[in-house]
């Protein structure tokens, strides 16, 4: 099978920032975290939880939840921003989208307050696929359409998905949007039992990935949507290729021999033919969490050479679960268009080969990590436009 640069021609954000991509970048530039304080997450009523929460807003047409308008409108920020830089839909543009927990809301009112009693059609807002039929509709797209899952790994195996479906030729172009926006007072405190999660501290004081101190993540909710064809005119970056591996060790922690992890990067880099020599960045999983951490600090140290540097914006968007690798892909894309990483500031001491804040862009290629819980491993690799 041939493989092929696929471009991301397009681009469409819904996150903890605001409606757009425009506000997630300036949202990342500006160093400051997108969550807040704010009520109605916690155990009890008047708790307050730090999180990055999606604010109220999108079409009302798209759907009756924030999942069905943000997923809608990622895509359609997405598309509408491919056909400005010169991308025609081919006959055959399937979709594909990444989806853990779903439509959290209308499924806890389903059981909690509604008793079962939905009409018909309040019952298929609940479905996975009425989303993805709406959209397929409004664009008249006939390609595949499809659901991915692989916890925070699902942004990354949606991409490897994706350029699989092009490499083989069965679509023309994919439209891949991600979706998580899963913050329930019951999700919010499950995480916090599992150890993961501070909900108690600002997110720079709390989530310090690769420094000292460093507690967890916050909570945050994205959806993200990327337009891919091979025949972009003016793409934001290219996919290479990428891997996935599974630890197949425990189902919330990282196997310590990091074998599998080891391996996944290795063959990222295999599939792609990219020596790590030329990799300049690792996008990292980050969240802050001391195994997460410690296993991609290994697999920098082991692989990549000194001049590689290592970032993490799950401090300024939070762990957005689901759609968390789809974010930060996002967030290398826009960079190699703006010429900068938008990474955070660092406020401790940390791993020497860290960026401290936004970064001039120097070229290179950029390595993205992601682990997600119960054993997913994977890896895209992402290039500058030529």
């Amino acid at each position: 099978m041939a493989t092929q640069q696929v471009g991301i021609c397009g681009i469409g954000v819904v996150s903890g920032y605001g409606w757009g991509r425009e506000p997630l970048w300036d949202g990342l530039v500006s160093g400051k975290p997108a969550a807040r304080a704010m009520s109605g997450l916690g155990s009890a009523p008047g708790d307050t939880v730090w999180a990055a929460r999606v604010p109220d807003g999108g079409d009302p047409e798209d759907g009756a939840t924030r999942f069905a308008r943000a997923m809608r409108a990622a895509a359609r920020e997405a598309i509408q921003d491919a056909g400005t830089r010169g991308w025609n839909p081919g006959r055959r543009v399937g979709l594909l989208h990444a989806v853990v927990l779903g439509e959290v809301d209308l499924w806890r009112d389903f059981y909690t307050t509604r008793d079962g009693r939905l009409s018909v059609r309040e019952y298929l807002a609940l479905m996975p696929s009425t989303p993805m039929s709406t959209l397929m509709q409004e664009y008249g797209f006939h390609g595949p359409a499809m659901t991915v899952s692989a916890m925070c790994a699902s942004g990354n195996a949606g991409l490897i998905t994706a350029k699989s479906w092009l490499d083989a030729g069965i679509v023309d172009d994919v439209v891949f949007v991600a979706t998580d926006l899963s913050l329930t007072p019951e999700n919010v405190s499950h995480f916090v039992r599992l150890g993961v999660a501070i909900i108690d501290a600002e997110p720079l004081e709390a989530c310090r990935p690769f420094q000292q101190g460093s507690r967890g993540f916050i909570m945050g909710e994205a959806s993200v949507s990327f337009v891919l064809s091979a025949r972009a005119d003016r793409p934001y970056a290219y996919t290479l290729g990428g891997a996935m591996s599974h630890d197949a060790h425990h189902v919330t922690s990282i196997d310590p021999e990091l074998t599998q992890v080891i391996n996944c990067i290795q063959d990222a880099l295999a599939n792609t033919g990219v020596p790590a020599s030329e990799v300049r960045y690792i996008n990292a999983h980050g969240p802050g969490t001391q195994q997460c951490d410690r296993a991609e600090a290994v697999m920098l140290e082991r692989l990549f050479p000194a001049h590689t540097n290592i970032y993490s914006v799950k401090p300024l968007t939070g762990h957005c679960q689901g759609a968390a690798s789809a974010v930060e892909v996002a967030v290398t894309a826009l960079g190699y268009d703006r010429g900068l990483v938008p990474a955070p500031p660092t406020v401790a001491p940390g791993h020497p080969q860290l960026l401290n804040g936004p970064t001039p862009i120097t070229g290179g290629i950029t390595v993205k990590s992601s682990l997600g819980m119960g054993g997913h491993n994977s890896a895209v690799v992402l290039a500058p436009p030529a």
